[in-house]
């Protein structure tokens, strides 16, 4: 039974990205794993690292027990839509917050490298676009997934990373988001 933590950045809970969510979730619970969720927009705290990283910020106790969360998991899966090419603000803000050095990573002293301190767990990202998956690959070269799987999965040491990348969502029509809810349901039975 795998362990898999559910993250959800998207900041409106009517949003198809949540019925996205919600599909993996009820595959997730029917293969019989294991399922912890953090909701970002339901969590109290500042997303904003006022001091960078010169000097650490308390930690709200939202936070904290996000990143025991994310400790616990040997699977993540993270939505978010895709706004001005990025991530929301919020979601952002989360984990500028929640990955900070001797949480999710260790600087080595003397050294430019770092330890990775989420080894061993595995991720899978699903986005929402108002544009075809194809043009964003294709035209803008997905700078979100940069930014998630390279620039923050893989530098605390979460691989492999998986995407998923949907849309458009804007005038779609219902019998195509009845088959990504489909998608994203046989994707959580099968863990991945």
């Amino acid at each position: 039974m795998k362990k898999i933590l559910l993250i959800q950045g998207h900041p409106d809970a009517e949003s198809f990205n949540f019925a996205l969510y919600e599909a993996y979730k009820k595959g997730a619970i029917a293969s019989g794993a294991e399922i912890k969720e953090i909701i970002v927009r339901d969590l109290e705290f500042n997303p904003n690292l006022q001091f960078g990283y010169r000097k650490r910020t308390e930690l709200e106790i939202d936070l904290l027990d996000s990143i025991e969360k994310i400790k616990w998991a040997e699977h993540l899966v993270l939505f978010y839509p895709v706004w001005w090419g990025s991530i929301p603000a919020l979601l952002k803000g989360f984990f500028d917050r929640i990955f900070l050095p001797g949480i999710a990573y260790e600087k080595i002293e003397n050294s430019l490298w770092w330890k990775k301190l989420l080894k061993g767990q595995s991720g899978h990202i699903v986005s929402t676009l108002d544009q075809p998956a194809w043009y964003y690959w294709l035209y803008y070269g997905r700078p979100s997934y940069h930014a998630m799987k390279q620039l923050t999965f893989h530098f605390v040491g979460i691989k492999p990373v998986r995407t998923t990348t949907i849309g458009p969502i804007r005038l779609s029509k219902d019998s195509y988001r009845a088959d990504w809810l489909k998608k994203l349901e046989k994707l959580g039975f099968e863990q991945k």
